[in-house]
C-alpha cells in the first residue's frame, strides 16, 4: 500500500528567490476592516472580497520569506482566507487561478462531508454495518468479521482490514484485526462512495455535485486514479470548501452539513489515533499515528501550528488548514515539497510552512 516512512522535519534550508511567481488580483469589493461577519463569495464569477496584510495589522516583512519558501518547495497555488476574505493568493511555477490540480488524500474530507450529508438525509446511518448497503461478501473476511465493520469504521480508519495493499477489490480486503481495534490508513474508505451511491440511487459524482459542489460554487471533477477517485479543482474551489468547513458546515444561510456531524468529524474519533477525526487530521493532540505505521508518536502533529487547527492532508503536500480561533483557512496545492521524501499525509513541510506563516502575525 504505502511505503513505510520515518517522519523528519528539515529545519535548515536555503531560501530561493521567486522568479516565475505570479499573483492574480481578485475583484476587490470595498469592505470595512472592522466588519467581523463571515464573507462568502458569489457562487459564480471571480469576485472575492479581500483584506490586506495592513488591514489585519500583520507584518508585511513576513510575506516574502513565506512566498520564497512556497516557491522553493514546488508550490502551485496558495491562498490564505481570514473571515472568508482573501489575504494572500499566489501562484507559482507556471500555475494560475484557472488551472485545476489534484487534491489527493485531502479529498478524503469531501467524502467525509458528503457521508454526513447522506446521514442527515436519512439515507444512511454511519453506525450501520457496511454490508447493509453493499451486501455481504464485499471483503474476504468471514461473515462475522465483516459484519463488525461499520461505515464509521471507514470514516475513522479502524476497519481492521490489512493495510499492506492499496487494492480495494474483494480478494485484497483481508482480515488483520477486529474492527475498532486497530488504526491503519487504508484506501478502503472509498467504499463510502459506493455506500452513498447505493443508498441514494444516484452515482457518487451526481450526489456529490448536487449536495455539496454546486451549493458552494466549487468547480472540478472526480477522476479515477489507481484504486481511488481523486478530486481535481482550482485552488479557489479548495478554498471554498475550506470556508464552508470553517463556518461549521454552513454556506451563508444554508446549513449544508449539520453541526453535530461537523463536530464529530473534526474531533478525535477513536482512542487509538487521537489526531484523527472522520478523515480529518487534528492538530494539538497529545499523540498521533501516521500512515503505514503502528507506532504511537508523542506530541502534536505540527508544533508550530495552532492547537485548534484541523487539516485535510494529501499526497505530495496538498493541504487544507482550518483554524477556527483565527477564522482562517490556508490552502496549498503543488508538487511534493521534497522529492527525496514523498509522504501520503503529514510531512516536514507542514512545520516549515507554519513557521513562516507565524512570521506574518
Amino acid at each position: 500500500m504505502y511505503k513505510k516512512f520515518i517522519l523528519t522535519f528539515a529545519i535548515a534550508f536555503q531560501i530561493g528567490c521567486s522568479k516565475d511567481e505570479t499573483t492574480i488580483e481578485p475583484t476587490i469589493v470595498p469592505t470595512s476592516i472592522t466588519t467581523e461577519t463571515m464573507y462568502f463569495p458569489p457562487l459564480t464569477g471571480t469576485s472575492w472580497e479581500t483584506k490586506t496584510i495592513a488591514d489585519l495589522g500583520w507584518k508585511q516583512t513576513g510575506v516574502q520569506p513565506l512566498l520564497d519558501l512556497l516557491d522553493q518547495k514546488h508550490t502551485k497555488g496558495f491562498i490564505v482566507l481570514v473571515n472568508g476574505r482573501i489575504v494572500l493568493e499566489n501562484y507559482f511555477n507556471g500555475h494560475d487561478a484557472t488551472l485545476p490540480w489534484y487534491w489527493a488524500s485531502a479529498g478524503k474530507t469531501l467524502t467525509s462531508t458528503v457521508t454526513g450529508i447522506a446521514q442527515q438525509e436519512n439515507l444512511i446511518n454511519i453506525n450501520n454495518k457496511v454490508s447493509q448497503y453493499l451486501g455481504t461478501g464485499w471483503t474476504s473476511e468471514t461473515l462475522a468479521q465483516e459484519n463488525l465493520i461499520t461505515c464509521k469504521n471507514l470514516l475513522t480508519m479502524t476497519s481492521g482490514l490489512d493495510d499492506t495493499t492499496d487494492e480495494i477489490n474483494t480478494a485484497s480486503l483481508i482480515y488483520k484485526a477486529d474492527a475498532n481495534n486497530r488504526w491503519a490508513y487504508h484506501n478502503v474508505y472509498v467504499k463510502l462512495q459506493d455506500v452513498i451511491a447505493a443508498a441514494s440511487g444516484q452515482s457518487w459524482e451526481n450526489y456529490f455535485n448536487d449536495k455539496l459542489k454546486n451549493k458552494i460554487g466549487m468547480t472540478g471533477e472526480w477522476k479515477t486514479s489507481g484504486n481511488s477517485q481523486v478530486y481535481w479543482s482550482t485552488t479557489r474551489s479548495m478554498a471554498r470548501f475550506g470556508l464552508m468547513i470553517l463556518n461549521k458546515g454552513k454556506w451563508e444561510n444554508n446549513q449544508i452539513l449539520n453541526e453535530t456531524f461537523y463536530n464529530e468529524a473534526t474531533n478525535t474519533s477513536q482512542n487509538i489515533n487521537l489526531s484523527y477525526g472522520y478523515l480529518w487530521w487534528l492538530n494539538g493532540k497529545s499523540s498521533f499515528h501516521l500512515p503505514s505505521s503502528q507506532i504511537t508518536f508523542q506530541g502534536t502533529l505540527i508544533p508550530a501550528g495552532p492547537t485548534d487547527m484541523f487539516m485535510a492532508l494529501g499526497k505530495n503536500d496538498q493541504k487544507i488548514y482550518v483554524i477556527p480561533s483565527k477564522k482562517m483557512v490556508v490552502i496549498r496545492m503543488g508538487e511534493v515539497s521534497d522529492a527525496a521524501n514523498p509522504t501520503f499525509a503529514l510531512s516536514g513541510f507542514d512545520e516549515l510552512l507554519w513557521q513562516k506563516i507565524n512570521g506574518l502575525y
